[in-house]
């Protein structure tokens, strides 16, 4: 891998704590789709011109937050077919994505953001102090926004940023830095858990067991584009060599459950599926070069649909060196 330049993934993780003033209730699955959903909607009407009638067209889009933030695109530069650009964030749900919060409970979830170089934040906390205002969940529940903290790489906060009244602003904020150098020491076996509905475009069947080289390639085109995007800098890294090397990890265990789900569009009204597979594979082989790519996709998702909740995963190191006996 001589040459190769190989710079780190940032992210800024925060955990927004909510205090619901009445039940609320979200679809099986856990809040993280209409989270996204009601932050659009008040994003949009905090910072759009009442004129605009589509983002995508506005005169003002250059300048416009929710266009940059809800419905970025290319403005005539950007990596090759990406007119519509992913999102610079996702959400996580908390509380094992419990589907009803009852009034006075206290309930959480997580913002990742990928764009470090903007202080992006600002729009989050006030958006959802409105959507909380006006409720969420299917049954339009109030709730209140009681503070904002932002995380370090384990999760846990390190600074509270917004405490119900005013937002601390006090840039820059430090990111959580994912080096993508390969590991230091021998990975042999790692376990990597699919914590939400996965997809992964490209497998022989929706709800097939991945092959580790296709799952790699799926973390890693995920975590390139956002640094592309969002981070100011691409990589040198010999992608086609290094799917190459990811084929000859094996998988050794697979404990996958399907997982079927819908999501209706409250701006088109059509019906989304969110199918995919959850559960565990454990893959075995020369893994310290690809583990990085994984510990990254852990802030950005793998897969399709990552905006709606789906895709999020963990791995965890089984054995520093792969087994001598496995087929």
């Amino acid at each position: 891998m001589a040459g190769e330049m190989v710079q780190a993934f940032e992210v800024l993780p925060f955990r927004f704590h909510l205090l619901a003033r009445e039940t609320l209730e979200f679809p099986p699955g856990g809040p993280s789709n209409l989270l996204r959903g009601a932050f659009g909607s008040a994003l949009r009407r905090l910072v759009c011109d009442p004129r605009c009638k589509e983002p995508r067209t506005c005169p003002l889009r250059k300048e416009c937050p929710y266009a940059r933030i809800f419905e970025p695109g290319a403005e005539g530069t950007g990596p090759s077919g990406l007119a519509s650009w992913p999102r610079p964030f996702v959400f996580r749900a908390q509380a094992g994505g419990e589907s009803r919060v009852a009034e006075g409970a206290d309930f959480s979830f997580d913002v990742h953001l990928f764009d470090v170089r903007t202080p992006l934040i600002a729009y989050f906390v006030d958006s959802f102090a409105l959507a909380a205002k006006q409720g969420l969940g299917r049954t339009r529940g109030r709730a209140a926004l009681t503070s904002v903290d932002l995380l370090d790489a384990d999760g846990n906060a390190t600074r509270r940023l917004y405490s119900g009244e005013a937002l601390d602003r006090e840039y820059p904020l430090p990111p959580v830095v994912v080096d993508l150098s390969p590991a230091p020491a021998p990975i042999g076996r790692i376990l990597v858990r699919f914590l939400t509905p996965t997809e992964l475009k490209g497998a022989g069947s929706l709800h097939d067991p991945p092959e580790f080289d296709l799952l790699l390639a799926r973390a890693r085109d995920r975590v390139s584009t956002l640094r592309i995007l969002y981070g100011g800098s691409g990589s040198e890294v010999d992608f086609k060599a290094l799917g190459a090397r990811a084929a000859e990890v094996r998988r050794t265990r697979t404990s996958l459950s399907r997982v079927r789900a819908l999501r209706r569009s409250s701006k088109t009204g059509q019906v989304h599926p969110l199918d995919g597979f959850i559960g565990e594979i454990e893959y075995e082989g020369d893994l310290g070069e690809f583990l990085p790519y994984l510990q990254a996709a852990r802030w950005t998702g793998v897969g399709r649909q990552t905006v709606w909740g789906k895709g999020a995963i963990e791995t965890a190191v089984l054995a520093t060196r792969p087994s001598t006996s496995a087929p």
